[in-house]
């Protein structure tokens, strides 16, 4: 199609000078305009013949022009020959030949100045497209560039994508990370910033992962990979961005479709009024150069420039703007969905709540506080269940303390039994109680995993074990109200109190608890159904299980751009810090980049159709027409770049 040939080209000829290619365009632009002024004078000052000013203009022209041209050629060359290249090649031509006419006003100021702003108009594309290509490029910095690997005892620098996974590399102070993997020696702290945006650097000690494309700031630290890196992170990321664009919007498309029918429509309207209306006046030659200036003027105006470069800028800028926030939009059709998003979806354990658990309450029955933690710990010390990991971190000290642990054995479905001193100590849930005849009882004041523990038979209390509500999870429901989000729902496979607690303390809309990961799709399902026309629903979730939802919905969110790699797959959106907050920016964003790009095409539109109606009345000049084609593609472009602000 003409525009996408053409926009490729223009990319290319962007590309191929970046600053230097604005600098020249800058320096043509200039060089013109002092021409064009120079030849003006010279047209008032000197008597020349029609065709001795011609020569004069067509200097300024063809330095300003030639790129047009030359587009115009190529296009119909490669047989798609309606795009703006064409039009203004076509206007412009007809401009510098209007003065041969009997009885017609030269054009020629004229038709260097449409050329002249034509490339204005350009200039302010090259620039704008420079800037959100840079806000998209700074993601593009977490990109490393080698790794040191430790092969045989020595040290070699190679490139990341050439270590295997199971190599040890080496990551010193200052190094962005090369690939994901395991710290095995050493401790540092980590800038994740490009990655999720987190201003606060990540502590890191032997046994924590450390991800590809953080920044290492302290001390090095040996690291075994445990991705190649096309799996890693960063490779993942970087992907996402390069392939936003590919997927157009709907608006884009419309741009497409629009300017494939609309060329051709102008170009043959423009035909029938230069000839129609002098064959109707019965003075043919008289009336023809009048009408033949109005048709030029009609083509001048209906280059739809200001649509073709605004409208997708607008969605670049957008996507932009929102990955400078750690929200990765993975292309300008996830903007639209956003935008209109009525109904959210949200998943339970690491997308609402951080999915650790976390020591709630103590509630002691015959010992203190204190003492029942110390002996939960000493039992749990060697088991692998989350939930001993929780009650090892609510008492440190339990690893330092001299206390004795023997006899440890696990009953499975019941809980751990051992001796600890003197005293045989059992942790575990209500049937583990009875099994040792413990009188237990169930706690009065909290929800969540109610771990019972019994002292030489006796029981002794219970501790409160929960995943604890991520910090914004209230904020991120509260803003989406705000915006207009009808229906915010929770789906989760934990038990349903556990669910009602979340929901109720959130303030959500509904819930569905203990669902395995075909309960959801069919609830979502549902949810699909019911949704009003017009509004899409959004999935956020963020481990492998959610992967078939987010697929399903009109648009998966995934959080934590580091979380699951088939939830990162599966999602149109990726927050790349965790926080549930960002899902409310992204549809504030996304639906001020649609505002934009539609105030662009109603502006845009509406001067052109007014200027057409004065051109045909003859009431309109060629000036008015260049501004109605290049001072509202200039407004436009500015106004695009308001998207990149997020």
């Amino acid at each position: 199609m003409s525009h996408e040939h053409n926009h490729e080209h223009h990319h290319e000829h962007h590309h191929e000078h970046g600053e230097g290619g604005l600098k020249h365009q800058i320096i043509l632009i200039a060089v013109t305009a002092v021409l064009l002024a120079i030849a003006v004078i010279i047209e008032k000052k000197c008597n020349l013949a029609t065709w001795q000013l011609l020569l004069v203009y067509l200097v300024p022209y063809l330095l300003i022009g030639h790129d047009t041209l030359k587009e115009a050629a190529e296009g119909i060359a490669h047989g798609d020959a309606f795009d703006e290249h064409f039009l203004m090649a076509v206007a412009t031509i007809g401009a510098l030949c209007i003065g041969f006419l009997p009885g017609a006003e030269t054009a020629f100021p004229e038709a260097v100045f449409v050329m002249l702003f034509f490339q204005v108009g350009e200039l302010f594309e090259g620039f704008a497209e420079g800037r959100s290509r840079e806000s998209i490029a700074h993601l593009m910095d977490i990109r490393p560039d080698v790794a040191h690997v430790e092969r045989d005892g020595t040290h070699a620098d190679v490139n990341p994508s050439e270590v295997t996974v199971g190599e040890v590399i080496i990551v010193r102070p200052g190094e962005k990370v090369p690939l994901d993997g395991v710290v095995l020696e050493g401790s540092t702290s980590v800038d994740t910033k490009a990655l999720t945006g987190e201003s606060v650097p990540r502590e890191l000690a032997p046994e924590d992962e450390i991800l590809s494309g953080c920044v290492n700031l302290t001390g090095a630290v040996k690291v075994r990979t445990v991705k190649a890196f096309g799996e890693s992170t960063v490779s993942r990321i970087i992907e996402l961005v390069e392939h936003a664009g590919e997927r157009k919007s709907r608006s884009e498309a419309f741009i497409t479709r629009f300017a494939r029918i609309y060329t051709p429509i102008v170009v043959v309207a423009a035909l029938l009024l230069a000839v129609i209306p002098p064959l109707l006046s019965g003075n043919f030659m008289q009336a023809f150069p009048t009408w033949l200036y109005r048709a030029l003027m009609f083509l001048v105006v209906s280059c739809p420039c200001a649509l073709v470069i605004s409208v997708p800028l607008t969605f670049f800028g957008g996507i932009g703007g929102a990955s400078r926030k750690g929200i990765l939009v993975k292309g300008a059709g996830f903007m639209d969905s956003l935008a209109k998003a009525g109904t959210v979806v949200f998943d339970k354990t690491g997308t609402l709540t951080h999915g650790q658990f976390v020591v709630d309450a103590v509630h002691p029955d015959t010992c203190d506080a204190h003492r029942l933690l110390h002996l939960a710990a000493h039992v749990e010390h060697f088991s692998t269940h989350p939930v001993a990991a929780a009650l090892r971190d609510a008492f440190p000290e339990e690893a330092t303390d001299s206390c004795v642990v023997s006899d440890v054995e696990e009953l499975a479905g019941m809980g751990v039994r051992a001796r600890v001193g003197d005293e045989v100590v059992c942790v575990g849930n209500p049937r583990m109680m009875e099994h040792v005849g413990a009188a237990w009882h169930d706690c009065a004041h909290d929800v969540g995993t109610i771990i019972h523990v019994a002292i030489d038979g006796k029981y002794a209390g219970h501790i409160v074990i929960n995943d604890k509500v991520k910090d914004d999870s209230a904020e991120a429901i509260a803003k989406l109200k705000e915006l207009g989000v009808k229906r915010i729902e929770m789906l989760t496979g934990d038990r349903k109190e556990v669910a009602e607690h979340v929901a109720e303390s959130l303030g959500l809309d509904a819930y569905h608890a203990e669902l395995l990961p075909a309960g959801k799709v069919e609830h979502l399902e549902a949810l699909l159904g019911e949704k009003e026309p017009g509004r899409t629903l959004a999935f956020v979730g963020d481990g492998i299980n959610d992967a078939p939802v987010l697929a399903l919905a009109d648009i998966g969110v995934a959080m934590g751009g580091l979380g699951s790699d088939a939830a990162l797959e599966a999602a149109d959106v990726v927050v790349m810090d965790d926080k549930p907050s960002k899902v409310a920016l992204a549809v504030r964003i996304a639906r001020r980049t649609i505002g934009i790009a539609r105030q662009n095409v109603i502006f845009a539109i509406g001067v052109k159709i007014a200027v057409l109606l004065l051109a045909s009345m003859g009431v309109a000049t060629l000036w008015m027409a260049v501004f109605a084609d290049v001072g509202v593609t200039v407004l436009a472009v500015l106004n695009a770049m308001r998207a990149l602000k997020a």
